[in-house]
Formats: structure tokens, C-alpha cells, sequence
């Protein structure tokens, strides 16, 4: 069976370019290519195009509306996402803008479809008496307890999301003044955070009772599950 030329420049994409050349993150390169498995999926069921026929004249501005569309009526997905979806619709047809610039017309009719608003939630936000109820429930007379104080202040101090919480090892602590510490957020960007001393001082105190201030524990994840002692 001969490869069509959707199926080249669709794996292109996906283990090439968005790997090498945008050094896209792998949870990004998931939702993309999840995003093309259901677009295959519609295309087959629905447009009764088979996968190994689909070539990329096939695929116009129309049959994306149609597949976004679907997506929101028949499958029930949410506004956001159909957004996530588009978003990694438009950067594949970005990429085919130079990788295979014939069909630049329909590629550009693509691209111009624009994401849906949506509505924005309302961020409820903690007291500052609240913060502090909060960083008391930990009992600190525990190994639990103190590392739950340890999590929670970092959180506090830093505003990460939960996967940075989880990604941190030792060696992203500094804890010469200024105090810092290394996040990695989305995209594996980096970013440096100050870290306030009374934060500084619990984390010393976490992981110095968890042999993690030690040389060869560098690299090790900083929060661990402590299994309670009967």
C-alpha cells in the first residue's frame, strides 16, 4: 500500500518537528496526536473517508469546521476542548504552510478559524487567615506532618502548579541568599522563583530529616509518600 501524503506529513509532525524543532513538551505532543486520532476517527465514521485514502486535498476549512462541530454535538466536548483541539489543528497546518505550500490557499482559510470565547470562571481566593489556618492543620510532631508543612508553605511561596510541585528535586533549591528555586512549568520552560526565609527554614528541616540535603540525593524527587509506621 503506498503512503499517502497526509500520513507523511502527519508523522513528520508529530516525531519530527514537534519534538526537534519546537521542542514541544511529550504531554503536548499526546494532546496533539489524540487530537488527530479522534479527527481520523470522524473522518471515517462519519465522512466515510478510510485513513489509509485520506490525502491532504481532502481536507478543507469546511471539513474542520464540520469535525470542531462534531466534536461539540455529537461527543458533547466542552468549549475549551474544542479549543485544545483547533489549537493543535492550526499548528499543524502552520507547519504544512512551508512543508508543502500547494494547498497554501486552504491552509490559510484553516488557520483563520478562530477559537470560541469562553466563559471565565470566577478565582476564589484564600484569606490571609485562611493561609494561615491552612499551614497549621499539618501536625508537626509527625515525619507526615512535617513534610505536608513543607509542601504546603513551597506552594504557598511560589504559586507552582501541582506537576512543578511534583517535578522538583533538591539540586532546583538555593539556599544561599538570595534564596530561590528552579520550576519547570509548561513546555519544560524554566523559570527562577524567591523563596521566603521561614520557607527556606521548614524545607531545611523536611529534608534534612529525609537525608535529601546530602550530595547524592541531588536529583532525587523532593516530596516523597511516607508510609505511616504502625
Amino acid at each position: 500500500m503506498k503512503p499517502t501524503d497526509f500520513s507523511f506529513y502527519l508523522t513528520g509532525f508529530l516525531t519530527k518537528y514537534l519534538p526537534g524543532e519546537t521542542g514541544a513538551s511529550k504531554n503536548t505532543i499526546d494532546s496533539y496526536r489524540d487530537t488527530f486520532i479522534l479527527f481520523l476517527r470522524f473522518l471515517r465514521d462519519v465522512k466515510k473517508i478510510p485513513t489509509d485514502q485520506l490525502t491532504l486535498s481532502m481536507v478543507t476549512k469546511n471539513i474542520i469546521v464540520e469535525y470542531l462541530d462534531w466534536m461539540e454535538k455529537s461527543r458533547r466536548c466542552s468549549t475549551s476542548t474544542r479549543n485544545v483541539r483547533l489549537a493543535a489543528l492550526h499548528s499543524f497546518f502552520k507547519y504544512l504552510q512551508y512543508e508543502n505550500p500547494d494547498n497554501l490557499l486552504e491552509w490559510q482559510k484553516i488557520l483563520s478559524i478562530p477559537v470560541k470565547k469562553t466563559e471565565k470562571k470566577t478565582i476564589n481566593y484564600l484569606t490571609l487567615d485562611g493561609i494561615k489556618l491552612l499551614l497549621k492543620m499539618p501536625n508537626s510532631s509527625t515525619m507526615a506532618g512535617r513534610r505536608d508543612l513543607a509542601l504546603l508553605s513551597l506552594m504557598y511561596d511560589t504559586g507552582a502548579r501541582v506537576q512543578e510541585i511534583i517535578d522538583l528535586s533538591p539540586s532546583m533549591i538555593r539556599f544561599d541568599k538570595p534564596y530561590t528555586i528552579k520550576l519547570i512549568g509548561k513546555g519544560n520552560k524554566a523559570r527562577i522563583v524567591p523563596l521566603m526565609e521561614p520557607t527556606v527554614k521548614i524545607l531545611k528541616i523536611y529534608m534534612e530529616e529525609q537525608g535529601l540535603l546530602k550530595s547524592f540525593a541531588n536529583l532525587y524527587p523532593l516530596f516523597l509518600i511516607i508510609e505511616k509506621k504502625n
